[in-house]
């Protein structure tokens, strides 16, 4: 984890009704003083809704940030534990109004964490996979510490091990995180702290411009004072040791060329000044780190060093190939040093991987290529290109390109399933090309012409001032560590519904801002629920309660089912319900309601219902729209020492799958050959890893990745149970560890 400031917080235990003061070590900026009545407010709200964060009894909640919202509402971030260990993807964002009350949450779970912490893999086996995984020279191997990753929406138990030394060329920082499976072994992901652009160049780029320094007796310093006291120093082409600041008798900094050396120096430091103004007058934000501090900006750092890179504290900028070349130019600045705003915004950062990834990556081509146009320079006028002033390919063309990313050979400019699959890189132009056509429109532009996904309708574009201020805001407000491009699991968790929600708190709900967004995000292939908001006669649906427990065969239970009107004219809405698991039936109090009323939800389950956890889908249709509310069914088991669980569910690829027995009334003790039933279809059954989750959260692997190209997994697996007890909630949980290959979850039992 990236090292700051302690945090002196606030720990909410959700369920408990109670908020209590302690000190986090969790790396966050510090709240305003002004906003502890806020964050006393938002604590209420977290622990009286923990449905709206996915809580459990087991989590606690850890505040990150706080800040006064327009109107004198609140957005307030926390990250999670969950039974006393970090969860990685479990930061969450409350919003609330004026009064205290819940206006909205951001989270990344798709549902309340279930899941046992007993590592089945030791932290010395967690870091002797991890050192296999470095390549170049380990300088510091930190030791494994135990924590849920839930990066994916679901928690799974995992060690991460953090790395330090040099690449393989013996100059490149590297801080390396090796994520792995702490019931497997396997390796998750890894991710490396130092984010880097690789390039040549051939000149200075910033020309003659005005730098902010420091007097001290006659001796001028390359130390802002205007921006946090942000320092420029030179590392004269090493890669350790003293960093010295730069220093002049006259105030007269460099002559335009590499052979100065610190012509270098001025546009580090103009690059790290802009980028801080940049954020502060056009987003309010004090900085990269918020707090009012500058960065400090390290060239000439190695020998033939072509790379820059921002490593979560300071800038570093090599001279590239032949030291000819440094890598200074001002939308490489304002890239990395985004990337240090994205950190220190988002709890854990946007995960730099996947899809997250991607945004990672993009937020910061986007507020590069924004500071660029920001500073106005003769020499680097704005543009949507990335690196094109050093020349990174040796051909005078672009690293990447915004408006039409596919142009570098490797970027996605539409979204597809693989998309995740690519490096962050190249899955950024998703992003990338959603922002261009937002700003400049698709078609021909004065900066290139951008192209449409599929049968995409055309966009004009609303403008660079309004584009950013609505990717700085879903950022700020919404994003959290795995938000991603498409989430079928959480569809709220997603670019397009946080930029949505940003651009209706800024421009209004459904005006020209609105529709371009939808539109913008249509024209990359990325679609979304919210294709029906903006209907003339528009209503929404909610359950209270949204979960129901019963017993097969017993009494009952009942929910309701409410509408309210949001725009137009109150329609007849008439109800009725998706599929619905066997032996279970719905009932309504009413078969329609004009919208604005409610109606009573009678669910049963008959002695053929199964049990498990099940979603029932209770649909709302009017002439205007169809709306969907989700009830969280549980039907018990049948008293009995046995279960079955029928419910298909589709196994793709890297992701995790789960359904579960409910054993009650069971006076059997489980024994150490107990039965474990399992039928899946699959076209290889090496992808897999099937794991049996006990009551108390006990794993047990029934199968892990074995069985080479054999396909199906029909068998019976004898498991010893033996310290478990019989009655309550036991899981089967299928992931799919690889690409290329998917399946079917049919059915499984236990016996015992």
């Amino acid at each position: 984890m990236r090292s700051s400031l302690a945090l002196a917080g606030i720990t909410v235990l959700v369920g408990s009704g109670l908020a209590v003061i302690a000190t986090s070590a969790n790396a966050a900026p510090q709240p305003a003083p002004e906003s502890s009545a806020l964050v006393a407010g938002a604590n209420a709200v977290l622990t009286a809704h923990p449905d709206a964060v996915k809580g459990s009894a087991k989590d606690r909640f850890v505040l990150f940030s706080s800040k006064e919202d327009r109107g004198g509402g609140a957005v307030v971030r926390y990250t999670r534990t969950y039974d006393g260990l970090r969860v990685a993807g479990g930061d969450v964002v409350v919003r609330t109004g004026a009064r205290g009350e819940l206006t909205g949450s951001s989270v990344g779970l798709s549902a309340p964490l279930t899941l046992g912490t007993k590592p089945a893999i030791t932290a010395g086996a967690a870091k002797e996979k991890a050192v296999g995984e470095f390549s170049g020279t380990i300088a510091e191997t930190r030791a494994p510490e135990l924590f849920v990753d839930a990066s994916t929406g679901t928690g799974r138990l995992a060690w991460e091990t953090v790395l330090t030394g040099m690449g393989t060329d013996g100059q490149t920082p590297s801080k390396l995180h090796v994520i792995t499976d702490a019931q497997t072994g396997a390796v998750i992901r890894e991710t490396d702290e130092f984010k880097t652009i690789t390039g040549e160049g051939h000149g200075i780029y910033s020309g003659e411009v005005p730098i902010e320094t420091t007097l001290s007796g006659s001796t001028y310093s390359m130390i802002d004072p205007d921006h946090g006291n942000g320092r420029t120093c030179d590392m004269n082409n090493t890669t350790g040791g003293t960093c010295t600041t730069f220093t002049d008798a006259d105030n007269v900094w460099g002559d335009g060329t590499q052979g100065n050396r610190q012509s270098a120096g001025v546009d580090a430091h103009i690059g790290a000044s802009l980028t801080f103004e940049y954020f502060l007058e056009v987003h309010g934000r004090n900085g990269i780190f918020g707090d009012g501090r500058g960065v400090p900006s390290r060239v000439h750092y190695g020998q033939n060093y072509a790379n820059a890179g921002w490593d979560g504290a300071q800038m570093t900028y090599g001279d590239g190939s032949g030291n000819a070349r440094p890598l200074v130019s001002l939308d490489v600045a304002g890239h990395e040093m985004s990337h240090g705003v994205t950190e220190n915004v988002v709890p854990n950062d946007l995960t730099y991987a996947g899809e997250s990834g991607g945004l990672n990556e993009a937020t910061s081509d986007i507020f590069g290529n924004m500071v660029e146009f920001f500073a106005q320079a003769p020499g680097d006028p704005g543009d949507y290109d990335i690196g094109e002033m050093v020349d990174i390919r040796g051909n005078g063309t672009p690293l990447r390109y915004m408006y039409n990313p596919t142009l570098d050979g490797v970027s996605h400019g539409c979204w597809s399933t693989t998309t995740k699959n690519v490096d962050v890189h190249y899955s950024s132009g998703v992003a990338n090309h959603f922002f261009f056509n937002l700003a400049e429109g698709s078609g021909a532009t004065e900066f290139g012409t951008s192209p449409l996904c599929g049968a995409a309708p055309a966009v004009t574009g609303i403008g660079r001032e309004k584009a950013e201020k609505i990717w700085f805001r879903a950022l700020d407000t919404y994003f959290v560590s795995n938000t991603s491009y498409v989430n079928t699991a959480t569809p709220s968790n997603t670019a397009r519904a946080y930029t949505l929600s940003a651009t209706a708190d800024l421009y209004g709900l459904c005006g020209v801002e609105y529709k371009t967004v939808q539109a913008a995000w249509t024209s990359v292939n990325v679609a979304g629920p919210d294709v029906d908001n903006c209907v003339e006669n528009n209503f929404t649906v909610a359950l209270a309660p949204a979960s129901v427990t019963l017993d097969p065969a017993g009494d009952p239970a009942t929910t309701t089912l409410s509408t309210t009107v949001i725009a137009g004219t109150p329609e007849e809405v008439v109800f009725s319900t998706g599929t619905l698991p066997a032996g279970i039936s719905v009932g309504f109090s009413a078969p329609s309601v004009t919208a604005g009323g409610s109606v009573e939800v009678t669910v049963s389950a008959s002695s053929a219902a199964g049990s498990g956890t099940y979603p029932i889908t209770l649909v709302g249709t009017s002439p205007s729209v169809a709306r969907t509310a989700t009830l969280s069914l549980t039907v018990n088991g049948s008293p009995g020492c046995s279960g079955t669980n029928l419910t298909v569910k589709p196994i793709t690829d890297n992701s995790t799958v789960e359904t579960e027995i409910v054993i009650s009334g069971c006076a059997a003790t489980p024994s150490p050959v107990t039965q474990v039933a399992v039928d899946i279809t699959h076209t290889w059954r090496g992808d897999l890893i099937v794991t049996l989750v006990a009551p108390d959260g006990s794993a047990y692997v029934l199968h892990n990745r074995a069985g080479g190209s054999a396909d199906d997994i029909k068998q019976t697996f004898p498991v010893d149970l033996s310290s478990e007890t019989s009655n309550g909630t036991w899981k089967l949980q299928v992931r799919d560890a690889a690409n290329g290959d998917v399946g079917t979850l049919n059915s499984w039992g236990i016996s015992f």
